[in-house]
This record gives C-alpha cells, structure tokens and sequence, in this order.
C-alpha cells in the first residue's frame, strides 16, 4: 500500500464530500425558508454517515446547524 496514495485519495475524496454537503444543506435550507417550513432562527440536528462496504466501516457523526 502507498500511504501518500491512500493519504490524497481519501483528502481528496472529503473534501468532495465536504463542498458537495454543503451545497446540498444550503440548498435544502433555503427552499425550507422559502417554503415556510422554517423561520430562520432554528438550531437543526443533523446526522452524516459514512459508511466503505469493502471494509465493514460506518460511521456515524452528530452534529447540529444554527440558522440564526
């Protein structure tokens, strides 16, 4: 195994992750805002799971989304 490999595959791999959620939830938001589903000033729980078959990995991470 290359470690340098594996190291940029995986950085590179969260960083998609990253840019893409973050597009999504914004997206998501807004169109909730729009809506009327929400007033803007919520704290939203929020849960992202990741999970690899090949390895038997998932992993679950919490966390929560202030609106205002």
């Amino acid at each position: 195994m290359d470690e340098e490999t594996l190291n940029l595959t995986v950085r590179k791999f969260l960083k998609e992750v990253g840019v893409t959620s973050q597009r999504e939830i914004e997206k998501a938001v807004r169109e909730a805002l729009s809506a009327g589903r929400l007033r803007g000033d919520e704290t939203l729980d929020a849960k992202m799971t990741l999970t690899i078959g090949a390895l038997g990995l998932s992993h679950e991470i919490d966390g929560q989304i202030s609106l205002g």
